[in-house]
């Protein structure tokens, strides 16, 4: 008798996202590997400075600044092995220009500012990039700013495309502090407080289970 093979679970794939209403695909980045770590830095805004009130001591401007960084690898062989023709004729650069995109403004846009400040044109409002959601997971969606971003590539093909790279990313949390009232963004962060409070007061039960045991021993 055999027994069936035991069912593994679906594994979610983190992603960064560029929304943008004029070229909605352009940014659209799932991690071919989840990364094995991610560091997040957490600081207060306080409404205080070094010589600021006493009694403003604990007082908070608004959500902590957040600094996320972590590092994506991508890698052309399965792809290159089943004969893909984009890896056969980009390797993974088609990956590297979907990040990369992440931090430029639109060359449409940049063209007819151009040409609006070539006929003598002022008050040119610089051009926006797209909004960027960080993906980890279906209660972790945020909108990030792409602080840094660092790009080693590994491995070439004949051609020199680039077949493997690791790509360090540095991303700033941006909050309802940041976002305009009307932002997507503004309520995808405030739903992602609320879950966190939500787990904080889940963790009261954990923290009176485990009061309860050192009290016995």
């Amino acid at each position: 008798m055999t027994t069936a093979p035991p069912i593994s679970p679906r594994l979610l794939k983190g992603a960064l996202i560029g929304v943008d209403l004029f070229n909605p695909l352009a940014s659209i980045i799932v991690f071919q590997y989840n990364p094995d770590t991610m560091t997040r830095r957490l600081e207060p805004r306080s409404m205080t400075g070094a010589d600021g009130d006493r009694g403003e001591a604990y007082r908070l401007s608004g959500a902590p600044k957040e600094t996320i960084t972590l590092s994506v690898e991508i890698d052309a062989a399965d792809q290159l092995a089943d004969v893909n023709p984009v890896a056969v004729a980009s390797g993974v650069g088609p990956s590297l220009a979907a990040l990369e995109m992440l931090l430029y403004p639109k060359s449409l846009a940049v063209i007819a500012n151009a040409a609006i400040a070539a006929v003598g044109g002022i008050e040119i409002l610089p051009t926006s990039g797209p909004m960027v959601l960080f993906v980890w997971g279906p209660s972790r969606v945020l909108p990030v700013r792409v602080g840094a971003m660092t790009i080693t590539e590994d491995a070439f093909d004949t051609l020199l495309n680039p077949t493997r790279a690791k790509v360090e990313l540095t991303l700033h949390v941006m909050s309802y502090n940041d976002l305009a009232l009307t932002s997507p963004g503004n309520a995808l962060f405030t739903v992602h407080q609320i879950t966190k409070e939500v787990l904080a007061t889940a963790n009261i039960f954990n923290s009176a289970q485990n009061l309860g045991t050192a009290l016995q021993l």
